[in-house]
């Protein structure tokens, strides 16, 4: 599984000729207008399933029909289960763009207080994203968001941020 990432989540049916919904997470769906096979999470495994035909149905909503499934039956066993690719397929991305998995372990470096330590997770929540860094006074939130992050350099696996005032003494100086 390291190898692969998470896509998405297929949700539910959509015909009765075998064709489902997969929620991806993603807010890129043309760039996956052109793949061949998906892997599927089922069973304590990873299986793999051609793609017969793939549409964007509307935002962060993939249709798919895969070979060999073609009826409601075929459907039901993978239903609700997680949808990965390879990390090969992923684009590259520049400049302060990253994926989440990409940036575990970069330093963070804040303009003002320097380095508060590695990004040990992201947490994910429906408000705000979360970079969790592991501080030697403990864990140190800081939000995912355009205006905080200065510059992301891959060469040095370190995130310059510009934090709000006060944001940091909330877990340094408490």
């Amino acid at each position: 599984m390291k190898d692969y990432y998470y896509l998405g989540k297929i949700t539910k049916k959509y015909s009765f000729k075998g064709e489902l919904l997969i929620k991806i997470d993603s807010d890129q769906t043309d760039i996956y207008k052109k793949i061949k096979t998906l892997f599927i999470y089922h069973n304590d495994k990873l299986n793999t399933y051609k793609i017969e035909i793939i549409r964007i149905h509307k935002e962060n909503v993939l249709r798919v029909k895969f070979e060999g499934v073609n009826c409601e039956n075929d459907t039901d066993i993978i239903i609700n289960c997680d949808v990965y690719l390879p990390l090969s397929h992923l684009p590259i991305l520049t400049g302060n763009k990253f994926y989440y998995h990409e940036v575990i372990n970069f330093l963070i470096v804040d303009e003002k207080f320097g380095e508060l330590g590695k990004v040990i997770s992201i947490r994910e929540n429906n408000a705000q994203d979360l970079f969790v860094i592991n501080n030697t006074k403990g864990d140190v939130l800081i939000p995912v968001h355009d205006e905080f992050i200065i510059k992301v350099d891959r060469l040095k696996s370190e995130i310059i941020v510009k934090t709000p005032e006060g944001l940091i003494d909330l877990y340094i100086n408490s």
